[in-house]
This record gives C-alpha cells, structure tokens and sequence, in this order.
C-alpha cells in the first residue's frame, strides 16, 4: 500500500512541481537572458559597409567561400562523427518522451487525450540506439585526454541525470529486475531531469536558440541583435 501511494504522488503532485519548477524556470531564464544582453549599438562605421559602398555587393563566389571557411571552422567541420552523433543525441532526447507510446497511453489515462505515438518496437530500438550514443559520449570524456581534463564532477552527474530516465524506461519495458521499484526509479529521474534542466548544462538543448540567433558571434545562426 505504503509503494502504491508513492506511485500515486510522484505521477501527481510531484509531477506537477517538477513541471511547474521546469516552466517557471524558462521564463525566468529567459527573462534573464535579456536583462544581460542589450541591443547592439548602431556602428558609426562599418568596414562591411563602407567595402560594399565602394567595390559593389559581396559576389556569390565570396559568400560560399566564407560558408566553407566557417564550416570547416565548425564542430562539424573538425569532428563530423561527433557533431552528427550529438546532434542525434539531441533530437532523441526531445522526441523520445514525447512520442513513446506509454506515455502517450499515460496521457490519454489522465487527460483524454495524445499524441502521434511510435510503435513499441520503433522505440525501444531508438532508446537502445540513445544509450550506445550516451555510452559513446562517456566513454569519450573518460578516454580522451583534451576532453577529460575540461571534465568536471557536475559534467558527470549531468550525463547520469541525462541518461537515467532512458535506461530505467529501457529496463522497465522489459520488466527486467522489480517492476515497480525501477517504474518509481524512472518517474523520479524524469521528474529531476525536467527540473534540473533549468539549473544545469541540460538547458542548453533549449537556451541554445535564444544565444545562437540573438547573440551575434562566429557561433551564430543569424546576424544577432543582442549583445553580452
């Protein structure tokens, strides 16, 4: 009875903390992230300008040859291996919860209704798939020396946050060990890790956007109009 009640709360009112503590730490977030930054300040002089002013617009062959440059400047560049398996890294993290068909059956219980759902086998080969790139991703900060020595306590206590809502889901499904201790196990983890998104490097996946189209830098994904 005493493990039945705890099922209930932590997929109730703990729930909606985690949720409630995720959100309010967006806008929060957020909101600081533009009280940091300012507006670029209008240049006087722009050596850009004043060059298209003076030999005409930047030529097609000049703007592929900066793409190139800034390309090969990249992590994408440098490390393609890396930067595909991050960026797949990323996107299963996002898509995973979402669309696995459990929680969407967990959703249609509570609320009535769900979303577009990956059969059970699609997503379960897609966590598999999550947990070799994870492995991959930690066995490259033990192994690598450039790597580790940038290493620190928190990088590895936020890979274990990371991954551990997907391996006790991954365990979950095939009812391996005790069900129901290793079910607690993974609503609890899932709940830290929407909660520790906004105080730890996980938010990045989502504050990314906000540094890399308003900030301008080399980094950017637009010119920027805001400025540390």
């Amino acid at each position: 009875m005493g493990e039945t009640h705890l099922y209930y709360f932590i997929r109730g009112p703990l729930l909606w903390i985690a949720f409630l503590v995720f959100v309010g730490g967006i806008v929060f977030r957020t909101v600081q992230f533009f009280k940091l930054t300012r507006k670029k300040d209008h240049l006087i002089y722009s050596p850009t300008k004043n060059h298209k002013e003076r030999y005409g617009k930047t030529s097609d062959q000049e703007r592929k040859m900066r793409f190139v440059v800034s390309l090969k400047n990249s992590i994408l560049g440098q490390h393609q291996a890396v930067a595909i398996l991050t960026s797949f890294f990323h996107v299963l993290i996002f898509i995973l919860p979402i669309f696995l068909l459990a929680h969407n059956l967990l959703l249609y219980e509570s609320w009535n209704f769900s979303l577009w759902s990956f059969p059970e086998s699609t997503g379960d080969k897609l966590t598999f798939i999550f947990l070799i790139v994870a492995l991959f991703f930690l066995l490259r900060r033990l192994l690598l020396s450039k790597v580790r020595a940038l290493s620190r306590t928190s990088d590895y206590f936020v890979w274990l946050i990371t991954v551990t809502p997907f391996l006790t889901g991954f365990i979950c499904y095939r009812q391996w060990f005790d069900y129901h201790t290793t079910l607690i196990i993974h609503i609890l983890s899932g709940e830290l890790m929407l909660i520790a998104i906004t105080f730890t490097k996980i938010g990045h996946m989502i504050f990314f956007f906000l540094a890399r189209f308003f900030i301008g830098s080399e980094f950017s994904l637009s010119r920027g109009t805001r400025t540390w």
